[in-house]
This record gives structure tokens, C-alpha cells and sequence, in this order.
């Protein structure tokens, strides 16, 4: 054996246990990579799952403009989303409304939405159209209980369907049931509406926004009467549809507006046009004739926050004083009037001297412009106040305070210390109005021969209209109410109901631009006598006319009448006095012009006739509910007794797949302090968010399973990136370590070499 031979046996050995280390080590590395990859798949699993199931899982700085995200399981997703466009047709004295909603989900999940809105008070919902895909499902008018038993059957066998209920005369609810993933169904109602008008200007005030409702608490009384123990509770709720009436609220400084609405509307005034103005909403009016307008917003689709109004004036200096509208529908025909008495012949009055209370609302739905609003308007009617007339203050939230024990003369000193009172308030607490309306209404001075009025300053966004109206129909005496509503998007329907039983007059002010105008307005109704002892006599036409019992018109106001009638003939007298002087107007029916939905509209007032006789205790409830339930089944109306069903045959949400709800949220009204309203941001809650209280121990049963709150999005555990980095880490690990086995090998083999 050489010198060569020996080396090789040496060499060999160790060469052989090299490789096989070498090998070892490097089948252990791969090893240990599939396992820090098979971990890595378990790792992020969950959250690719999610994915999956959810529509897509967004950050909320992924989220687009005036997107809501809701929380699930750990992760965000899109909730659905509603869009509105409005279709207004004016002519002449009414106005046809066409809301269309368009309610799209962007989830993986069948969802059944529903969303509160409101309405104007005086309009007559008499159609329901839902659109899915090319298909056109026409609703139909049945009574509310049967309507819901319809729905919900249609839910529950995967029908799609759609449902429109009246919570108040302004207050109604959408509900659209099996939205499948990614679609989006229409659903579209309409509306008759008559047209308001003031003086030479006419106006339509478009409610776009809820705004949240004071709901005092219930009262629940036990009593037992009995030895054994047994016995029976009483439970008195005024607001006994709470949860359908407050909707979830987004906080703006959170949240980008929601609900993006556009408007249309072709204003055909029968006459020729001077100034059309837009109050809150920039537009844009094309003129195709000088008695048509089109006015369409200028900035294209706007947050649901505040309420549309537009006015419009005629191009003569006057407008119209007396209109006649007729339409014929099946055997009958209806007649709609509007008469404004003249306004020459008040200025000779002597003003009687006058008793004003004011009342005026500084809870925390009045934060933000709405205080500075009413403040200023108040402080407005003071200084319109004479030396002959007699005031007092009052001033509520949830608590109450009277500036004087009782009215006092209007002098410098009196104005001065109530100008300082009313100077100094400031927004906070609940809304307890009937407390304050109760107090202003209370007569201390008597007769004295005096006109007693009360003016109450509020934005009326209360649940319990009902006390209030009951508070003004029993102790109203000789007092007038004038409602002044305030801020971007008050309870219409609580102030006109509550002006008509309390004898008086409803304005609204919008803006502070708004103040000084209204409030002379409101002040030439006050310092002037109405027009008493109204009447209408139709010569040779038997006639059902509303209002039954016609009301005193004031100042610049129309009277506005609506008539069935057997036969269009004859003519029509209306008599009263202005001041102490007589007043008539005849009418010849056959130059009555053609009119437009004057049915619905002569049913709708008949309806709120038969309410307002409720309240007044001149029919039983069972009387005024079998009388609205037989007009709104004859004329095909919405009411609180019916609603509008539309239900798509076809199933189209699979068996077996569930159904989720999504109430969907409504912008605070634009001006609105959040705050004030729902307590300070970091202590709310969900139950905070979805109404408010009288009392905070009080919280209501939910009606049914709510979307997370906004405010309470957290984002996927999933987001963290440290399990990954320690694989990586333990991988270069193991890497390196075969590398440093190798140039060891290399080494050694160099040495032996």
C-alpha cells in the first residue's frame, strides 16, 4: 500500500460522514420549512375565510364616502346602502311626489332592510312599485295587520317583498325583505299633496330626515286587590311605538353624511312666474315658458340632513285671491277652494290689547343653529310687543321655568329683564313639552278682555304627540296657539295639528336669514282679527265638505275647502266677518278649472277630520277608526290603519340560506348638535344611539336584532404580522446553520487535502 492509498482510506471516512450529516441537516430544514409554511396556513386560514364569506374586508379608511361599516365576528363590512331620487310635478294647486329608493347590498348575505323617512303631513301615499331587475310588482292597499301577515309570509318563503307603513302622518316606514347578495331593488312610492301658500307666495316643504324623538318614559302601575295574592297591572306608554320611530342616528363628526338624494321638480304654477327661490338647497331653474320652472339641485345628490322648501311667486304683484279646482271620479266630483279674504279692510282695526305667552324650547335637540334660531326669533316678537299689551316668558327642557308668577306689562323694564332671560339660555336635557304647553295655557288673568295668545318656539322632536294634542284640546279656553317651528327639519305634523286644535297659525323658520321675515309674518296674523264665523253653502249640489267645522283664517291666509259632490252645479257661498265688518264671496262651480288628485286629497282631510274629532272627544275611537279605515280602503290610501304590500311571486332566496336585518341609519338633521342630543361621545352606547329618554334607567326592549353601532368598528386581530416574521426568522435560522455545516465540510477537506 502507497503513500496515496493510505491518504484515501483516511479521507473517505470522514468524507462519508460529511455527506450523511449534510443530508441530515438538510432534510431537517426542509422539514422544518413545510412545517413554517403548513403554520402560516393555519395561521391567516380564518381570515381568509372571512374574507371569503363577507362582501370584503375594509379598513375604515378603505371605506367610500358616506359608507357605513359594520362589525362581525371580528371584521367590517359594508352595510347596505340606500340612495333616493325625487320626482316632484307641481300643477296648479297640488303636487304630485314620486320617491324612488334604491336599496343595494354589497354583501355576500340575503338581507332584509328597512329605513323610517318622512313625508309631508298633508299627503295622501297611495301607490307602491318594487323593481327587481326587469320585473314590475305593483302593491296593493290593505289593512295593516293584514299587509304585515302578507310580508311576513313572503319573507319567510324567500319572496322578495316590499312594505310601506305609517308610523305618524309624517312618519313612515320602508321594508324590503330578501335582498339578495349584490343586488338592488327599487321600491317607489307616490303621494298627492296640495300646494301651501301665504299671501303672493305659494311654497311645498319636502321632509328629507327624521329627526330624533324625545320619548318620555312609560309609567306602569300594579295593583292588588286580591286575598290570594293574585291582581292586575295598568301600563300607560304615550309613546307606545318607540322603537319604530327612532332609527339608529350617525354621529357626523364619525361619519360622513349617508343617504345621498337627488330632487326634480317641474313647477307648473298655472300662472305667470316671478321669483322661484330654494331656502336650503343650492339648484339650478331652467325656464322652457314663463309659467313653467324645472329645478333641479346644483350640486347634484345631496345628504338626506334638512328639508327641502321652495317657494315661488307670481310676476304680477299680487297673486290670485280665489281658485277653483274640480275633477270627476267615478259618479261623484270633487271640488278643491282656495279663497283668501281681503286684508284692506283689517288695517282699519283697531288692535285689541293683546296677552302673549312665549314658550320657548331649549333642549338638546335645540343645540347647534336651532337655539341661536329661536333665540332670535323671540327676541324679535319682544321687541314687537306694545305698551298696552301684557307677556310672560317660559322656558323647558326636561325642567321648566316662568319668567314672571304671571303676565306682566309689556314696558321697558319687563322686556329688558326678559331679554336678558332669554339671552342667557342655553341647549341641554330632554324635551318635555306638555308640562310647558299646560303652563302657557293656564288663564290667571281671566277674561279681562283681552286677546290671549300663545306662541311656542320649538322643533317639536317628541314620540308622544298625542299628550300634547290632548294637553291643548282640554284646556285651551280662550287662548289661540301659534306654532313657530324651528331648525332644518322640524315635526310638521305636531305643529300644524297642534296650531289647528289650539285655533291659531303654524310658520316655520329655517335659518337665522329666515327670522326677521317669518316673524312679521307671524306678528301681521297676531296684531290683525282673524276672519270668524265661516261657512260654505253650495246652492244646488248636495256636498260632503272638509273641514266640517270651518276653522278662523288669519292675515294673508287662504281658506282652503275640499267637497264631494253629487253634481258640478250651482255655485258656492262662503260668509264670515273681518273684524266686525260682514264678508262674502260666490263662487260659480262650472268655471271651476280641472284639478289633479283632488280625490285623495278630499280623503286625506276627511281622515285627519275624523283624528282631530277623535282627540276632541266628538267621536269614540271605535267610530274614527272604522271612518278613516273605510275612506283609505275607497281611495286607496296609506294610513295608520293601512299600508301598501308588494310581493314578488317567486322565491328567490335559496331554503336554508338565513336572512339578515339591516336598520338602516338616517343622518342627524343638519345643525343639530350631537352632543346635546345623545350625552357626550365617549360615554354612549348602542342603546344611547337608538333613542332617547326621559329617564336613563329606562331602556327599551329592542324590536329586533341591530347592526353594531358605527362607533364601535374594530379591526381584524388578523392585521398583526408577528407570527409570520418569527417563521421567517426561524427558517433564516436553519438556512444559515446548513450553510455554516457545508463551508465547515469545505474547510475540513481543504485541511486533510
Amino acid at each position: 500500500m502507497n503513500a496515496y492509498d493510505t491518504a484515501d482510506s483516511d479521507e473517505h471516512p470522514l468524507l462519508s460522514r460529511l455527506i450523511k450529516v449534510g443530508l441530515f441537516l438538510l432534510a431537517q430544514g426542509i422539514a422544518v420549512m413545510l412545517v413554517a409554511f403548513l403554520a402560516l396556513l393555519v395561521s391567516f386560514g380564518a381570515s381568509w375565510s372571512a374574507t371569503t364569506e363577507q362582501a370584503s374586508l375594509l379598513q375604515p379608511g378603505e371605506a367610500r364616502s358616506g359608507s357605513l361599516l359594520l362589525k362581525e365576528d371580528g371584521t367590517t363590512t359594508e352595510a347596505i346602502r340606500l340612495g333616493t331620487d325625487i320626482d316632484i310635478t307641481v300643477s296648479g294647486p297640488t303636487l304630485r311626489a314620486r320617491v324612488t329608493q334604491a336599496f343595494r347590498n354589497p354583501t355576500k348575505d340575503w338581507v332584509e332592510a328597512t329605513y323610517v323617512y318622512p313625508l309631508a303631513a298633508g299627503g295622501a301615499v297611495d301607490t307602491l312599485k318594487m323593481v327587481v331587475g326587469d320585473r314590475v310588482i305593483i302593491g296593493d292597499i290593505k289593512e295593516r295587520q293584514q299587509a304585515r301577515v302578507i310580508y311576513e309570509e313572503a319573507r319567510r318563503a324567500g319572496q322578495k317583498a316590499a312594505l310601506t307603513e305609517q308610523e305618524r302622518p309624517n312618519i313612515f316606514t320602508n321594508s324590503v325583505a330578501n335582498i339578495g347578495p349584490g343586488e338592488t331593488v327599487l321600491v317607489q312610492i307616490e303621494y298627492q299633496e296640495p300646494v301651501h301658500q301665504v299671501g303672493n307666495e305659494y311654497s311645498l316643504r319636502l321632509p328629507l330626515v327624521v329627526g330624533p324623538r324625545y320619548n318620555p318614559a312609560p309609567i306602569i302601575q300594579s295593583v292588588d286587590f286580591r286575598k290570594d295574592g293574585s291582581g292586575w297591572g295598568a301600563t300607560s306608554d304615550p309613546v307606545p311605538d318607540r322603537e319604530r320611530i327612532s332609527p339608529p342616528v350617525l354621529d357626523p363628526a364619525k361619519h360622513a353624511p349617508l343617504n345621498p338624494t337627488s330632487i326634480i321638480v317641474r313647477l307648473q304654477a298655472g300662472f305667470a312666474l316671478g321669483e322661484v327661490k330654494s331656502h336650503h338647497h343650492n339648484v339650478k331653474t331652467e325656464s322652457p315658458d314663463n309659467m313653467t320652472r324645472v329645478v333641479t339641485l346644483a350640486d347634484g345628490a345631496v345628504p338626506a340632513d334638512r328639508d327641502f322648501e321652495l317657494t315661488w311667486k307670481p310676476a304680477a304683484e299680487t297673486a290670485p285671491s280665489v281658485g277653483l279646482f274640480r275633477e270627476h271620479i267615478g259618479d261623484a266630483d270633487y271640488l278643491l277652494a282656495f279663497v283668501t279674504p281681503p286684508s284692506a279692510e283689517q288695517a282699519t282695526q283697531k288692535p285689541l290689547p293683546r296677552e302673549v305667552v312665549f314658550v320657548i324650547d331649549n333642549s338638546g335637540s335645540m343645540g347647534g343653529t336651532s337655539i341661536v334660531q329661536a333665540k332670535a326669533s323671540l327676541l324679535y316678537a319682544l321687541g314687537r310687543l306694545q305698551p298696552n299689551d301684557r307677556f310672560n316668558v317660559i322656558r323647558f327642557d326636561d325642567t321648566m321655568d316662568m319668567l314672571f308668577p304671571a303676565a306682566v306689562p309689556a314696558d321697558a323694564a319687563h322686556i329688558g329683564e326678559a331679554t336678558s332671560f332669554v339671552g342667557a339660555l342655553q341647549a341641554r336635557g330632554g324635551t318635555e313639552m306638555v308640562p310647558a304647553m299646560r303652563a302657557a295655557l293656564a288663564d290667571r288673568l281671566g277674561d279681562t278682555g283681552m286677546v290671549r295668545q300663545v306662541v311656542f318656539l320649538t322643533d317639536g322632536a317628541i314620540g308622544n304627540e298625542q299628550q300634547l294634542f290632548d294637553a291643548i284640546t282640554t284646556m285651551r279656553g280662550r287662548s289661540r296657539v301659534f306654532m313657530v317651528g324651528i331648525g332644518s327639519a322640524p315635526n310638521t305634523y305636531l305643529m300644524t295639528r297642534a296650531a289647528e286644535l289650539g285655533r291659531g297659525a303654524f310658520t316655520h323658520i329655517g335659518s337665522t336669514e329666515q327670522v326677521e321675515e317669518r316673524m312679521r309674518g307671524l306678528f301681521a296674523k297676531l296684531e290683525n282679527p282673524a276672519v270668524t264665523g265661516l261657512t260654505a253653502r253650495f246652492s244646488e249640489a248636495n256636498a260632503d265638505v272638509t273641514p266640517a267645522i270651518i276653522p278662523d283664517v288669519y292675515r294673508d291666509e287662504p281658506l282652503v275647502l275640499a267637497a264631494r259632490l253629487d253634481k258640478l252645479a250651482g255655485s258656492l257661498e262662503i260668509k264670515g266677518r273681518v273684524g266686525d265688518r260682514p264678508w262674502s264671496v260666490t263662487l260659480p262651480l262650472q268655471n271651476a278649472a280641472e284639478g289633479k288628485g283632488l280625490s285623495k286629497l278630499w280623503a286625506r282631510r276627511k281622515i285627519a277630520d275624523a283624528e282631530v274629532a277623535r282627540t276632541l272627544r266628538e267621536m269614540t275611537p271605535e267610530e274614527a277608526d272604522k271612518a278613516i279605515l273605510a275612506l283609505a280602503l275607497d281611495h286607496q290610501i296609506v294610513t295608520r290603519l293601512t299600508s301598501l304590500v308588494a310581493v314578488d311571486k317567486t322565491p328567490s332566496r335559496p331554503e336554508g340560506e338565513p336572512l339578515k336585518l339591516s336598520e338602516l341609519p338616517i343622518n342627524l338633521p343638519a345643525g343639530w348638535d350631537f352632543e346635546k342630543v345623545f350625552g357626550e361621545r365617549p360615554h354612549l352606547t348602542p342603546t344611547q344611539l337608538h333613542e332617547r329618554h326621559a329617564d336613563a334607567r329606562n331602556q327599551p326592549a329592542t324590536r329586533r336584532p341591530m347592526p353594531a353601532a358605527p362607533d364601535a368598528i374594530r379591526l381584524p386581530k388578523t392585521a398583526t404580522s408577528a407570527e409570520l416574521k418569527m417563521i421567517a426568522g426561524f427558517i433564516l435560522i436553519v438556512l444559515a446553520l446548513i450553510l455554516f455545516v457545508f463551508n465547515r465540510r469545505r474547510t475540513l477537506l481543504t485541511d486533510a487535502a
